[in-house]
């Protein structure tokens, strides 16, 4: 499907959806050779540093064995080294750079392209529109590829991503080990530390995931009471305080805390030494960065699970399992209503990514697949609603619109203007009725 839209001479807008490590890395580093080997520059931009320089360790090391020049620029560059990139960028012949590979400074004026043919976002939820309208200024005529590795159900991605062509990879790579899960209560605490010492004494690592940063953060979330006054939710547990126990319960451990309100360089340097293998346990929100590829981690816990949507859960187990080592995820959770319980199992016993997202979808509405520039979930109230039809219940109905919209745009010429001319008739009947029965309405 990408070549096919690089072939037609219009410029591509396609977006690919995958579960995570299914294989989409693989499919842009294919379409990059494809505009490679036609002899023009392709970039690829990361929503972080850290990813960044993972795509340029594992992207470079095979086109410069091709023969392609490549180059990584981050706002952490020197300015003498990015001179020199926005030069090669811009230059032709031997001197010019053919791959670039970054984060936002991609973006900056200063970034002129000779000849930008293929231009690849990864990590979808952490650009927008904006992002790639810049990219087209830059070049009208690029074709842009956006991935990205939340699973989201087809009428949801008819919605969010109405403007771009859809292609999904719904298979993973043969020989992938699924990654073992369990639901367990506070009783099991002991054991899990116990479970953890096990982990990384046998060379693995461990992510654990809260649902507030702090105290002050936990006491703001609403809190229900049933009938009784007995609370209807456990309390939350916070990173600030799931850091200082695991620091005492395991001393021997290196624990390090990652959080959404730190600044860009501090995060990345967290996720470094993580990386590096430096951090056994590394405490955090959901601002894990997604994508970061860390084979070693091998152990993933949630706590407070009822409180996380399918979706986002099923994206933090991904953070394990990307390696050889038999990996775990522990959805901590001492929720007692029938809901979380129910979801929780439909966590438990479903692995597929697709059908995770089209549960998470009848569960709780769309609201939640929204996601903020900083990685976090937009609670909104409400959803995407519609008069006659529901995103769940139509797809059908749904996927039939939105090729009607596809042939209507393609239309030309007479066509195009006769559909006008339908269309106004059609809406000033629609007016003159609405005006006749208005006044026996109301």
């Amino acid at each position: 499907e990408i070549l096919s839209d690089m072939k037609t001479g219009v410029p591509m807008n396609r977006i690919l959806v995958g579960d995570v490590g299914c294989g989409k890395t693989a499919c842009a580093a294919f379409a990059a050779f494809a505009v490679l080997s036609a002899g023009h520059q392709v970039a690829i931009m990361a929503p972080t540093e850290i990813l960044a320089r993972q795509h340029y360790a594992e992207l470079s090391a095979l086109f410069d064995r091709l023969g392609y020049r490549t180059a990584l620029l981050l706002g952490a560059t020197s300015q003498r080294e990015k001179k020199e990139i926005y030069a090669r960028l811009a230059a032709h012949g031997e001197e010019r750079i053919d791959l670039v590979i970054g984060t936002h400074a991609l973006l900056s004026d200063k970034t002129v392209f000779s000849d930008l043919a293929l231009a690849i976002t990864d990590e979808q939820h952490r650009f927008g529109v904006h992002q790639r309208a810049i990219l087209r200024e830059k070049c009208p005529s690029v074709h842009l590829l956006v991935m990205s590795a939340t699973p989201i159900p087809r009428t949801l991605a008819l919605v969010l991503y109405g403007d771009l062509s859809i292609s999904r990879i719904d298979e993973m790579p043969k020989g992938r080990k699924r990654v073992s899960t369990y639901v367990v209560n506070e009783s099991y605490r002991e054991r899990l530390y116990a479970f953890i010492r096990k982990q990384v004494t046998e060379g693995g690592q461990v992510y654990v995931v809260c649902p507030a940063i702090e105290e002050k953060e936990a006491e703001e979330e609403d809190v229900s009471f049933d009938l009784l006054g007995k609370r209807a939710a456990p309390p939350l547990k916070t990173a600030k305080e799931v850091t200082e126990t695991m620091r005492s319960a395991l001393p021997e451990l290196t624990v390090d805390f990652l959080h959404g309100r730190m600044r860009s360089a501090e995060k990345d340097a967290v996720m470094q030494r993580f990386s590096a293998g430096e951090t056994h346990v590394l405490v955090s929100t959901t601002v894990i960065e997604v994508g970061v590829n860390v084979p070693r981690a091998s152990l993933m816990i949630v706590e407070n699970a009822e409180r996380f949507g399918l979706s986002q859960l099923h994206q933090l187990r991904g953070r394990v399992g990307r390696g050889t080592k038999e990996s775990y995820c522990v959805l901590l959770s001492d929720a007692e209503s029938e809901d979380a319980k129910a979801r929780l199992e439909t966590m438990r016993t479903t692995y597929d990514g697709y059908q995770v997202a089209e549960q998470d979808l009848k569960q709780r509405g769309p609201g939640d697949f929204l996601t903020s520039a900083a990685g976090e979930t937009v609670r909104q109230s409400g959803g995407l609603s519609f008069r006659f039809a529901s995103l769940c219940e139509d797809t059908d109905l749904l996927s039939a619109a939105a090729e009607e919209v596809k042939g209507i745009l393609s239309l030309s010429g007479e066509a195009a203007e006769a559909f006008k001319r339908d269309n106004a008739a059609l809406f000033e009947e629609t007016k003159r009725i609405f005006q006749i029965s208005q006044p026996l309405l109301s």
